[in-house]
C-alpha cells in the first residue's frame, strides 16, 4: 500500500458525518421519494472526503471481490465490494442513514401489501440478513472510464432486501468526465415505460428505490417496478459510492 493511499484511508477514516446526516431535511427527502421514486441530498460529504474516497479503489486488501462488469453482461466498468470492516465514513453513513429511511420504507411496504418491517437500528437488520445467509457486505466502490456504461438493473442480494439504497458521486462532472448521467426508469401497469436522469454533482448523493415503489393511483395504490443504471461515459473517468443496506448471500 502506498503512501498516497494510506493517506487516503487515514483521511476517510477520520471523517465524522453523524452531524451532517442529523441535519439534513428527511421530510422533504420523503417527499420527493414518494413522488419520483428518488431524491437528491446536495453535499452528503465534501469534496475531500469524494477524493479520499476515489483514491481506496486500488487498496485490495479492504475490499472482498472486484466484479468487471462485461464479463456478467452488466455493462462495462468495474467496482469493487468493501470487506468489513466498512472505511468509518462508510459505515457511519450507512448507520446513521438507515434510521431515517425505515419509516419510509416501512411506510411503502405497508402500502403494497408486504409483510416485511424494518428494525430501527441497522445493527437489527444486519443481525436478520446475517440469520438468513446474508453475510456479506455490499457497500461498493464503482470505477468508469471512457465508453464504460452500467445496464439498468437491481441490487438484490438475497431474501431480505431494504427497498431503499444510495449512490454518493465522488467526482467532479465536466472536470473529471462527461456523460454518466444517473438514470432510473419506472415501469407502470400497462403503462410504458418513464426515465428519470438525476443530474447530480461531486459529492451529491441520490437516494432511490432498489425494487419496487407505491403509486396512488384512481383505484387505490398500486405497485410500480424500478431499475437503475448510469449512461455512457463520453470521457474522463467516474468514480462512485454506493451504499445498499442489505448484505449479500
Amino acid at each position: 500500500m502506498n503512501a498516497v493511499v494510506k493517506e487516503a484511508l487515514a483521511s476517510v477514516q477520520a471523517n465524522d458525518v453523524v452531524n451532517r446526516v442529523n441535519a439534513l431535511d428527511w421530510e422533504l427527502v420523503s417527499k420527493e421519494l414518494d413522488a419520483r421514486g428518488c431524491a437528491i441530498i446536495e453535499s452528503l460529504i465534501t469534496p475531500e472526503e469524494c477524493d479520499a474516497l476515489a483514491r481506496l479503489y486500488p487498496v485490495d486488501d479492504i475490499f472482498r471481490s472486484r466484479v468487471v462488469m462485461a464479463r456478467h453482461g452488466f455493462g462495462s466498468g468495474e467496482y469493487k465490494y468493501f470487506s468489513y470492516p466498512l472505511p468509518d465514513v462508510v459505515s457511519e453513513l450507512r448507520t446513521e442513514i438507515y434510521p431515517r429511511l425505515t419509516p419510509i420504507a416501512n411506510r411503502w411496504n405497508a402500502a403494497m401489501g408486504v409483510d416485511a418491517r424494518y428494525p430501527a437500528k441497522l445493527s437489527d437488520f444486519i443481525a436478520r440478513c446475517h440469520e438468513a445467509g446474508q453475510l456479506r457486505p455490499t457497500p461498493l466502490l464503482l470505477r468508469y472510464e471512457a465508453g464504460d456504461y452500467n445496464c439498468l438493473h437491481q441490487d438484490l442480494y438475497g431474501e431480505h432486501v431494504f427497498p431503499l439504497q444510495i449512490a454518493i458521486l465522488l467526482s467532479d462532472p465536466g472536470r473529471d468526465f462527461t456523460g454518466g448521467e444517473f438514470v432510473l426508469t419506472e415501469q407502470r401497469p400497462r403503462m410504458q415505460s418513464r426515465a428519470e436522469v438525476v443530474p447530480l454533482r461531486q459529492s451529491d448523493a441520490v437516494v432511490f428505490a432498489v425494487r419496487h415503489r407505491p403509486v396512488q393511483g384512481a383505484r387505490g395504490v398500486y405497485r410500480v417496478n424500478l431499475r437503475h443504471g448510469v449512461s455512457r461515459i463520453r470521457s474522463g473517468h467516474r468514480h462512485t459510492l454506493g451504499i445498499i443496506f442489505h448484505d449479500a448471500t
